[in-house]
């Protein structure tokens, strides 16, 4: 390596792999960037796109674009099936492979149904444009299928949403859809009235962002309230059947059933033959490289970092993927120019998670915010965050467009007419089933 120019792989062009690729391009190394698709995603705003608010063409930007100015950087498009830690090489499907001096596996994660599988049909979860497309189209359809049945029936019946999962992206999720049937929508139908929809948010833990101070869960819970979500803590899903979701013995209508619940490492840090914790997460070192292969480094939501003293991993977050890759750059740099390697140090900057308009809480470190300011906050750093001028620009215009008129620019129904379940859900009467309120009174007056 000594007397040519190292060459450096990086799997996926996702937050970590592109802000390892921009450092990367500073040192004198070759590199190769390999995704299985040609653009880069700023999930942190995929529920926008999957609410109507914004279209994939102003989350994403093709990686090609993202990394033109970087020197000796090509980009390839394939899907990597296999890697051979040995020869130094990544297997490729339908392509040569791919030999490496240092590997970046930089792959994510995937959703996790929890050992049923059989429920990603059902409810489906929220990773890729392909995922925020297929719950605009099921969202918007269950509006239109309710008004078609009214216009042909004379009733009119509530549509129901389920999510599952209480964190960031299923608070998102129910906050939106609350102010869509509120405000957005709530004049456009002549037979149903999309104000009496009803948003049923499920989690687990006994309070929803359980990764969050007590003090902001508990505002996150208010505010959705207050947009007329209904939340159920300390409750599991039992059963998503088509129609209705079970949870124990109790059963509860809906329309559409959305999954953020859970989430599994990419298959393929399985691939790589190390070891893995139980989501399938590779355990790396404290530079970040994979033991007995240094290498080789494994960063983002593929990577099972613990700090040391700490007791738990970094979270999946976009920030510390990002540094992680930038910090994978830096210790290339020091071996090539024969330095010790540093061991990662995450610098937390909070975290935060909106709730809808006005309505966000933010926690950083010492200081809470929630509401209004929170918001504010929010949009400042997501803007910030978001890759190009042309998508910055994009997305302002469109966020004030929906600020002043309460309107969302991308409600287009694409694809299949076909709502998973609806058929099933006519059989019975959604609208005789009972709220989550409604089931508590009816169990207390039992007592």
């Amino acid at each position: 390596m000594a007397s040519r120019i190292p060459e450096v792989v990086i799997i996926g062009g996702g937050f970590g792999g592109l802000n390892a690729a921009v450092k990367l391009a500073k040192l004198p190394v070759n590199i190769t960037v390999i995704d299985r698709k040609n653009h880069h995603t700023f999930q942190p705003l995929l529920y926008q796109v999957a609410t109507a608010g914004l279209s994939p063409g102003e989350i994403a930007a093709p990686i090609r674009g993202i990394l033109k100015n970087c020197k000796r950087l090509r980009v390839l498009l394939g899907e990597v099936v296999g890697f051979d830690l040995e020869a130094k090489q990544v297997h490729i499907r339908d392509g040569a492979p791919v030999t490496y001096d240092y590997l970046v596996v930089a792959t994510g994660a995937t959703h996790s149904y929890f050992a049923h599988p059989e429920w990603a049909e059902l409810a489906p979860g929220l990773k890729s444009i392909e995922d925020a497309t297929e719950i605009r189209r099921r969202v918007l359809l269950a509006f239109e299928l309710a008004e078609r049945k009214a216009a042909m029936t004379g009733h009119a019946e509530p549509v129901h949403f389920v999510i599952v999962g209480g964190g960031p992206t299923g608070v998102e999720l129910a906050g939106t859809l609350a102010e869509i049937a509120r405000n957005t929508i709530a004049s456009d139908f002549d037979w149903i009235n999309p104000r009496d929809t009803r948003i049923l948010l499920i989690e687990g833990n006994n309070r929803i962002l359980p990764h969050y101070p007590e003090d902001l869960s508990a505002s996150a819970e208010k505010q959705l309230r207050h947009l007329g979500v209904e939340v159920m803590a300390g409750a599991v899903v039992s059963d998503i059947q088509p129609g209705h979701v079970n949870v124990g013995d109790k059963i509860f209508p809906s329309t559409v059933t959305l999954w953020a619940a859970g989430v599994a490492a990419s298959p393929l840090g399985k691939a790589l033959g190390v070891p893995l914790d139980k989501p399938g997460r590779v355990i790396v070192n404290q530079d970040l490289s994979v033991p007995e292969h240094p290498e080789v480094f494994v960063i983002g939501d593929l990577a099972n970092f613990t700090p040391e003293g700490e007791k738990f991993p970094l979270p999946g977050l976009a920030p510390v993927a990002m540094q992680q890759g930038r910090h994978v750059a830096r210790n290339i740099g020091r071996d090539l120019d024969n330095k010790p390697r540093e061991n990662f140090r995450y610098h937390d900057k909070g975290t935060m998670a909106t709730i809808g308009r006005g309505a966000a809480v933010a926690d950083l470190g010492r200081l809470h915010f929630s509401g209004f300011i929170a918001w504010l906050m929010w949009l400042f750093v997501h803007l910030m965050y978001l890759v190009g001028f042309r998508n910055r620009l994009l997305v302002l215009i469109e966020w004030g467009w929906a600020y002043f008129t309460y309107q969302r620019s991308a409600r287009l129904i694409t694809g299949s007419t076909r709502l998973p379940g609806w058929a099933e859900q006519q059989k019975k009467a959604a609208a005789d089933l009972p709220s989550v309120e409604e089931q508590h009174q009816q169990e207390t007056a039992a007592d």
